[in-house]
């Protein structure tokens, strides 16, 4: 026996590691006839000095952490062992005050209350449903996670033993379980932020990790249970009960109550749930954890069994708005602080070899990443998405936290292996984010990807279009718009429909699938059939599929996105990336009046609409739509004609105007559809003022500033001239298409023209003209208020200029290129400033290429 801290603490040694610690305590007793005792007296303080100072560090850990894409689970851990003997913990004075061994019995206590009330939430947001729909690479990848990470972990734990000497026990359950587990939250929320939700890799990785949870979880809780019934299997059988029970018998009924409830309370304006049925559901939770500690386990495992019975959508959300903060905040924090305590990183290797330390830390943090990394490669997989998708399955949270500390209850673990195992799961998470970030998110990767645009598409192909739409009034112009977009049985259309939904109350991003039978979200929430805005939803998906059933060419995807609007283009630019699509099609998020303004703005569509003109990985195309009608056969029609839809493409000059030809080339193959291209080139005074302001340049600075200009405007000129003329030569016989060139001198004369000739068409196809400085559009820069359509595009959106054609304004997606640049002659110089400004001359065919002037 020894004295600690001036004989306050009395230390026992004992066998195995293992020590007792001893302190008197003085008890007051109150003068009743109960005589109870107040054990809070000393602990409820000290608890709450811990519970500031724990959240104080995380809240540090996660400003500094974030912006190197390290998740909030790392700096809770981090948090904890700060404040545990690895670091501040050999201060006396933090031991004394902070950290006495008085506080350790109030705070486990509070520490299992937030574990009972977080696997609750675990539950609610996890969803059976994927396993049923797991396609072959996400079940041989969580099988691969469960097999080959338990043998490794009890490989492990054998390995130690065998070199102490020690006889074996059931601490070798506890080390399979916890490498094999994926922490579903902490994956689902790692997607979300680094924007990988809406991807195949994203929905492979959380359905494979659906499984593993689910699996690791009925192992813990027999192991549990056999060890708290010193190794009786007989004693699981209570805890079997209690689940089959509550699958069978209390979730029917939990979920007709909640649809009576719901459809009671459907009239009402508000919410269908009120806070009386939010008490009853956590009073249920702790009722749960009640009844699986008189089986013989953890309260947590009652409530994440309650918590997946619980039907989500509305009361889901509601419940998840009103307490998952608090919970995460505030009851969980106790339990990283607890892990904290237990963890010395000085003393890992007292007791075994530093070559031991390091095999055994390498092995756990690498088994999972190598059986997932070998059974995608067996698939044929590409090595990349199986790199990052091992990474992402060895995402470890608060269930591997969890699974520790049980270990460690039933010694499982002595301080030196858990020490091992937490530092190994803070690896393990520590890098999914930048692993991942560089595979899938890096310039490298995508900078291949960011030219998929319709010019470099061929006419007679395959066309990919994601179309976004915020609410129903969008969807009629966009649909109306593909049934012109000449989809054929051959060369059909795929839609990727997104309903955009601003996020409201959740920690991550969603997205929906939905199809005839059943509407699923991809990190794991079931929709329940009564939820808020289920009307407009279902309003849109109905419109999309009787699209589809009109026309068998063209094949639909509905879906809903829910994020929030700051983030929302980065979802919808990965997810265009992911499946590969040509152009996002995007609803004006203004609605025009009748004198000339516009009505109905929205700054969070327009914010939208912003970001993913600058970050869109492909073409966009945003439609103002004024009643835009495809041709259709006229009922009780003599002749049985169908009615002309007749289309106006104004050409300029530039990319954006080189990607609406493409697009309108398209449209032209569809029945019905008249097509007039109006080409607007320079006239004389253009050319002239050109030549003038080309010779008064300055300095040498200046004129190679001026020439660079110059240069890319010629080289832009010869690439819309070998563009029209392939138009013009490969429809020279199509009777349905028009081809016309106009001269003009300033924006006023395009005006009217535009005004005076074509003034009558259904929709006008333009050029957004980003970057774009053209003579020809001088004048109409002056009163411009909506540079997302451009400036024509916003001349022919104004109401009082066209009452009745619709709109569409096409973005290409063209990076700058990183060539460097190449010093040229004065006399070449001379010889671009003197053809600036002129079109080609030759009329179909131009050979020459804008590479050949590099």
């Amino acid at each position: 026996m020894s004295n600690l801290f001036g004989g306050k603490y009395n230390i026992v040694n004992g066998l195995n590691n293992e020590f007792k610690v001893c302190y008197n305590e003085d008890r007051s007793f109150a003068n009743t006839d109960w005589q109870v005792t107040n054990p809070l007296l000393k602990s409820l303080p000290i608890f709450m000095l811990q519970l500031s100072v724990v959240i104080l560090f995380t809240r540090t850990f996660i400003i500094v952490l974030t912006p190197i894409r390290q998740p909030r689970f790392v700096s809770e851990i981090l948090a904890g062992i700060v404040l545990g003997p690895s670091a501040l913990g050999i201060i006396g004075w933090v031991s004394s005050n902070i950290n006495p061994f008085e506080g350790a019995l109030l705070l486990e206590t509070m520490g299992n209350l937030g574990v009972t009330f977080y696997m609750f939430l675990v539950g609610l947001e996890m969803d059976l449903t994927p396993i049923r729909k797991m396609g072959k690479t996400a079940c041989s990848v969580a099988i691969a996670g469960i097999v080959l990470p338990a043998c490794g972990g009890a490989g492990l734990y054998y390995l130690v033993l065998q070199k102490d000497g020690r006889r074996p026990s059931e601490g070798g359950l506890f080390w399979a379980i916890a490498l094999t587990v994926t922490s579903f939250p902490d994956l689902a929320r790692m997607l979300s932020s680094l924007k990988l939700m809406y991807t195949d890799l994203g929905k492979t990785a959380l359905t494979s990790a659906v499984l593993t949870d689910l699996s690791s979880w009925i192992l813990l809780v027999a192991v549990v249970s056999v060890v708290n019934g010193r190794g009786k299997l007989y004693t699981v059988i209570p805890t079997m009960l209690f689940l089959v029970i509550s699958w069978f018998l209390m979730r029917p009924f939990i979920l007709w109550a909640v649809k009576r409830i719901a459809l009671r309370n459907e009239s009402s304006m508000e919410s269908r749930y009120n806070e009386k049925q939010v008490c009853y559901i956590l009073s249920g939770v702790l009722l749960c954890g009640f009844f699986t500690e008189m089986c013989g386990v953890h309260s947590m495992f009652g409530a994440f069994m309650f918590g997946l019975m619980i039907p989500s959508g509305e009361l889901g959300t509601m419940i998840m708005d009103k307490i998952e903060e608090y919970v995460v905040g505030i009851l969980l924090p106790p339990v990283f602080l607890i892990t904290g305590l237990r963890t010395n990183f000085a003393y890992m290797a007292v007791e075994h070899t530093s070559h031991l330390v390091i095999i055994v830390i390498l092995v756990a943090s690498s088994v999972k990443i190598v059986s997932t990394l070998l059974v995608c490669l067996y698939l044929k997989c590409p090595i990349r998405d199986s790199l990052a998708l091992g990474v992402l399955m060895n995402t470890k949270g608060v269930l591997a936290i969890i699974v520790l500390n049980e270990g460690r209850n039933v010694k499982g673990f002595d301080q030196q292996t858990f020490s091992w195992l937490v530092l190994s799961i803070l690896i393990m998470t520590g890098l999914v984010g930048p692993i991942v970030n560089f595979t899938h998110k890096s310039t490298r990767y995508t900078k291949k990807y960011y030219r998929r645009n319709l010019e470099r598409s061929k006419v007679e192909a395959e066309l990919r279009v994601l179309a976004c739409v915020h609410s129903s009034k969008n969807v009629s112009g966009l649909i109306n718009l593909l049934h012109i977009s000449n989809a054929t049985r051959k060369f059909p259309i795929t839609v990727f429909a997104v309903h955009l939904v601003e996020l409201t109350g959740r920690a991550s991003a969603m997205l929906i699938f939905h199809d005839k039978t059943r509407t699923t979200n991809v990190i794991g929430n079931e929709i329940n059939p009564i939820s808020r805005g289920k009307a407009e939803a279902e309003q849109i998906v109905s419109a999309f599929e009787s699209f589809h059933n009109d026309n068998h060419a063209v094949y639909v995807q509905p879906l809903t996105a829910v994020s929030s609007y700051a983030s929302m283009h980065e979802d919808v630019s990965n997810f265009a990336l992911d499946k590969g699509v040509t152009v996002i099609l995007l609803p004006f998020h203004k609605q025009a009046n009748a004198h000339g303004g516009w009505t109905d703005e929205n700054l969070q569509h327009k914010q939208v609409t912003d970001n993913l003109l600058a970050n869109a990985p492909c073409s966009i195309g945003i439609l103002v739509d004024r009643g835009l009608t495809p041709p259709y056969l006229p009922l009780g029609s003599p002749h049985d004609r169908k009615r002309k839809c007749r289309i106006a493409m104004l050409f300029l000059q530039g990319p954006d105007y080189r990607e609406a030809l493409a697009y309108a080339w398209r449209m032209a193959g569809t029945s019905g559809v008249m097509l007039t291209v109006v080409r607007f080139i320079p006239g004389k005074e253009v050319v002239e003022f050109a030549e003038t302001d080309a010779g008064n340049g300055g300095g040498d600075d200046d004129d190679d500033e001026i020439f660079a200009a110059t240069f890319e405007k010629e080289k832009e000129m010869l690439l819309d001239d070998d563009y029209i003329n392939e138009f013009r030569f490969r429809t020279m016989h199509n009777q349905s298409i028009s081809y016309i060139e106009k001269q003009v001198n300033s924006g006023d004369q395009i005006v009217s023209i535009i005004r005076s000739t074509y003034n009558d068409f259904d929709l006008y196809i333009v050029g957004r003209g980003h970057g774009m400085q053209s003579p020809l559009t001088v004048g109409l820069s002056d009163w411009s208020n909506c540079p997302e359509l451009g400036l024509i595009g916003e001349t022919l959106g104004a109401a009082d200029f066209l009452p009745s054609g619709s709109v569409l304004v096409m973005q290409q997606s063209t990076p700058p290129p990183s060539a460097p640049k190449k010093i040229v002659s004065s006399a070449r110089k001379k010889e671009v400033f003197k053809n600036s400004g002129q079109p080609s001359a030759v009329p179909f065919v131009n050979h020459r290429k804008a590479d050949d002037y590099y």
